[in-house]
């Protein structure tokens, strides 16, 4: 992880599994210019958008629905980083932004909320990017889906309708039926366990109360997932 972004800091405005440990695993499939425009879709508290601007030397639209752009901005002029990343509070399902506007855009721990219907991702996102740049994706999800789409009894408890967990292969359909883009990875993530084991750490309720589920799962269903296309 960045040096200037203490694992406290991380835990503070961690919102779900450390989105900083995921993108830098996500990063090394994708590539970035400095000065090239990315959107970090559902940024949440900015962790992302802050690494990508370190990170890569990019601008980065910070676009949340659930944070509002002031509090974003205020983060990010706290990390100095207010003239590289520009909050935005917007969406998914209605992005303010011009088409072929992007050379990439970058979602961490969110798209699984907005982006399960078969359109999205072609006339939602696409426009947005320009030729050759790139949609990159990791959500929490699935080894494999269930057999008979019937939730395993453990972690019936814990399942909620709208979670919309899937695995690699799931996303890879989905994407692939898309004429706009083409699918360049889909897979299990190398960094599940302790992006999980992160979050579990915070002080957040929703981290406490995802401890039994994750308990309950123990390593057998639960996945992080990957998903990466090309802009044709």
């Amino acid at each position: 992880m960045k040096k200037e972004l203490s694992f406290e800091f991380i835990k503070e405005n961690m919102m779900g599994p450390n989105s900083i440990r995921i993108l830098e695993e996500l990063s090394r499939d994708f590539s970035l210019k400095p000065g090239s425009r990315v959107m970090d879709l559902g940024c949440g508290k900015g962790l992302t958008s802050i690494f990508l601007a370190e990170e890569f030397g990019v601008q980065v639209f910070a676009t949340d629905l659930w944070i509002t752009a002031t509090e974003n901005y205020m983060r990010f002029r706290e990390c100095g980083l207010e003239d590289r990343i520009v909050p935005i509070h917007a969406n998914a399902m209605d992005l303010p932004y011009a088409e072929e506007f992007f050379d990439g855009i970058v979602s961490v721990d969110s798209y699984h909320y907005f982006g399960t219907g078969e359109d999205f991702v072609g006339e939602r996102l696409a426009p947005l990017v320009k030729k050759d740049g790139f949609v990159a994706v990791a959500v929490p999800g699935l080894r494999r889906e269930f057999e008979g789409e019937i939730v395993p009894p453990a972690l019936a408890p814990y399942w909620q309708e709208d979670m919309n967990f899937h695995s690699a292969d799931w996303w890879k359909e989905l994407w692939s039926k898309e004429s706009s883009i083409e699918v360049t990875h889909s897979r299990s993530m190398d960094c599940h366990k302790q992006a999980w084991e992160d979050w579990l750490k915070c002080d957040n309720p929703y981290a406490k109360s995802d401890i039994g589920f994750i308990a309950a799962d123990n390593g057998r269903y639960i996945d992080t997932v990957e998903i990466i296309a090309r802009v044709k």
